[in-house]
């Protein structure tokens, strides 16, 4: 063995450690690990998968009929891009206690149910700890065989042994292999172990998912290159102390990371959350600082309730801060305020908070926060039943949102009467089934959005 050095964040190795990587250009990246060399280790590895690997014209490839796997928990299938895909290996991280191992075990009972095997392979739990967890969520399968163990050599043994359906490591920084001198948990344990199993997955065909822990930054622990390993990576969004979770893809080999799954945590574990327009939207009565937007996340549009507290500042700058939304965007809408309507924000702190916990990617929810701003700068009620779709530029124009069909779909569904979206959208507005109208007011500047509302 001999030691290397490699960035973590993009995998680039060298021999000598440097300050700044050569290939991403990232500072203080380098982490020191151990190289592995010799005979003894190739012949290690040439033991765990022996086959000789043809070569197959890419027009020869056989695919199988049931490429995909329903987990039965659907808002899990459509992150995954329609269900679990044979031979795949998945990442799935989050905070402690967020819900990881509650949703891999209610996942393994569902597809327990129809007679398939599950390795749950633990390398933190004991059997007892897993079962008093699978008793609250009421889950006690036989087709569920524990296996607790930290050797990642051993959990490969069960897997060729008992040949399941579907393997769950929990979790891939507790496991090691015995051949290397390094502590589980260490940058060259992870990227190896990882390593192992996708090449299982790969070999076997079975489907491995993989739990993570998550590093002070909110990333997965480990070295970067951990994630270009396996072909799907997760994240479990959300606060701890709020009862919604958000599963959200950042890669995926087999689908889209544009999607998301919303679920609620429940005494009896995470619930899917099928309406969530109705959940994150206070139905009572309208205050100064709260207005209604629709933004799309993945393939699914929902209203999202924007809050904002606007007050004298007593500090010498006045306050940032927003919850689930980008600050420097905050900071670009209240610069097209200043410049564009003529309310100074020099001298006020400036609060923004989104409903249920959710973390806002759609700009087309612009409209609605400077909306809801000038709402509690003024001490003005937005009328009720009303919504504000539209991304505002620099020069305080509203530009045109995609789908804005499905928007207001979404807008009439719930009872929303009066909307206010780009004048430039080109959308046909139908009447639904049940006769409702919709009333819309289209907008091309703030200014003329703030005029129209007076």
């Amino acid at each position: 063995m001999s030691s290397s050095f490699f960035c973590k964040d993009c995998g680039f190795e060298t021999n000598v450690w440097s300050g700044k990587c050569p290939s991403c250009e990232a500072w203080s990246s380098f982490a020191e690990t151990t190289r592995i060399t010799g005979k003894k280790s190739k012949d290690k590895e040439k033991s765990l998968f022996s086959d000789k690997i043809e070569l197959i014209p890419l027009s020869q490839v056989k695919i199988g009929q049931n490429i995909r796997e329903k987990t039965g928990i659907n808002e899990f299938d459509t992150v995954l891009g329609g269900g679990i895909v044979s031979g795949m290996s998945a990442l799935i991280g989050g905070e402690p206690g967020i819900g990881k191992s509650t949703i891999m075990l209610q996942i393994a009972s569902k597809i327990a149910s129809k007679g398939k095997k599950i390795l749950y392979a633990s390398g933190e739990e004991s059997s007892e700890q897993i079962h008093l967890r699978s008793k609250r969520l009421n889950i006690l399968s036989d087709d569920i065989l524990l296996y607790c163990s930290n050797d990642a050599e051993a959990i490969f043994n069960q897997i060729k042994n008992i040949n399941p359906d579907i393997v769950i490591i929990d979790s891939i920084q507790s496991v090691y292999l015995a051949n290397l001198d390094n502590f589980p948990g260490s940058i060259t344990q992870i990227r190896e172990c990882a390593t192992l199993f996708t090449q299982i997955a790969k070999k076997m065909n079975i489907p491995i998912f993989m739990i993570g822990h998550i590093n002070k930054d909110g990333m997965i622990a480990g070295p970067k290159i951990l994630e270009h390993i396996v072909d799907t990576v997760m994240y479990f969004e959300g606060e701890l102390s709020n009862q919604f979770k958000m599963l959200r893809t950042t890669k995926n080999r087999f689908g889209s990371t544009n999607e998301i799954g919303l679920f609620e945590m429940t005494d009896a574990g995470l619930r899917e959350v099928a309406n969530p327009s109705e959940l994150f939207i206070e139905h009572s009565k309208s205050f100064p600082g709260t207005a209604i937007s629709c933004v799309i996340e993945g393939s699914r549009a929902f209203l999202i309730e924007v809050q904002a507290l606007v007050s004298p500042t007593t500090y010498g700058n006045a306050q940032r801060v927003s919850v689930g939304f980008d600050q420097k965007r905050l900071s670009l809408l209240l610069a097209v305020i200043e410049k564009h309507i003529g309310f100074s924000m020099k001298e006020y702190d400036v609060f923004i908070n989104f409903s249920g916990g959710m973390k806002i990617h759609d700009t087309s929810a612009d409209l609605a926060i400077i909306t809801t701003i000038l709402s509690s700068l003024r001490d003005m009620i937005i009328p009720e039943k009303t919504i504000f779709i539209g991304e505002v530029g620099l020069n305080g124009d509203i530009r045109n949102v995609s789908q804005l069909e499905k928007r207001l779909k979404e807008a009439v569904k719930l009872g929303y009467q009066n909307v206010y979206f780009p004048e430039n959208n080109s959308v046909v507005l139908k009447n639904d089934k049940n006769k409702k109208y919709i009333q819309h007011f289209k907008v091309s500047s703030v200014k003329e959005m703030i005029g129209a509302m007076i």
